[in-house]
């Protein structure tokens, strides 16, 4: 019996490699270090259709549906979502260091001291960048793109290739995410915020007592001595603190996929 070749078996072959890219290279546009400018778009393009060409052979039958139909389209937009909902889930983690080296920046005078960030290409204090660069480094020595990359892939066996996608509830949980970011990074710099706070009280009440002294000329530099001690005290918890956040992250992730 010859093999027939119909125009919806060239479709499923289209879409059994063209959807899966489309959810890999979301994932890939937007997660940290490979999803920045620090990575230029052909080799991210490169790097989703090679990771593409490995897991189509492991992946089942996509639907049948014909290509400029309405189906297709929101399976489509549905790999698209899933690809940047994971992508956010785990660039919120390193945003969290960025927003903690901000509230620390403005409370100890640094606000003002800022660079461009090269990986975003926007200003942000320089603490906020040192905060960055040491998860960045972290990130990759705890093979933390690798656990990413494998919570990413067992989305193609919890969410399959359909109809349905994250839904409802997991854009929520992913709009919800934000207040998990500024709750994680005021945890993070309270200590610092409070020590340079307590810091500007006394110099309140020194202020009071003796009106004559020049505050601004005698808070600021001991304020931001204070600061940077702070910091150098709260480096010694860096490395648990981002474990832990990292945790919490790639369960969210996995929660996302609907996974217990």
């Amino acid at each position: 019996m010859p093999y027939e070749i119909s125009a919806d078996l060239i479709g499923q072959w289209v879409g059994q490699h063209l959807w899966p890219l489309f959810r890999i290279a979301s994932f890939m546009m937007v997660i940290p270090f490979i999803g920045t400018q620090l990575v230029p778009a052909r080799i991210r393009l490169g790097l989703a259709l090679l990771i593409t060409v490995l897991i189509v052979p492991m992946l089942d039958e996509v639907p049948r549906v014909e290509a400029l139909s309405a189906d297709a389209v929101i399976i489509t937009l549905q790999q698209i979502l899933i690809g940047v909902g994971l992508g956010f889930a785990l660039t919120a983690l390193f945003q969290l260091f960025v927003v903690t080296g901000q509230m620390i920046a403005m409370q100890m005078g640094l606000g003002f001291a800022s660079m461009v960030d090269p990986a975003n290409g926007v200003n942000v204090p320089v603490l906020s960048q040192l905060y960055t660069i040491s998860v960045t480094l972290l990130y990759l020595a705890m093979n933390g793109h690798l656990v990413a990359f494998e919570v990413f892939l067992e989305s193609f066996r919890t969410l399959p290739i359909g109809l349905e996608g994250l839904g409802q509830a997991g854009v929520w949980d992913l709009a919800h995410r934000i207040s998990w970011v500024f709750v994680s990074a005021m945890l993070l710099a309270l200590p610092a915020v409070t020590a340079v706070l307590i810091v500007n009280i006394s110099f309140g009440v020194m202020t009071r007592a003796a009106p004559q002294m020049n505050i601004f000329a005698l808070g600021f530099p001991i304020g931001l001595m204070f600061g940077l001690f702070s910091i150098w005290v709260l480096q010694a918890n860096f490395l648990p603190h981002f474990q832990q956040y990292a945790e919490e992250t790639f369960e969210f992730m996995r929660q996302l996929q609907g996974v217990p």
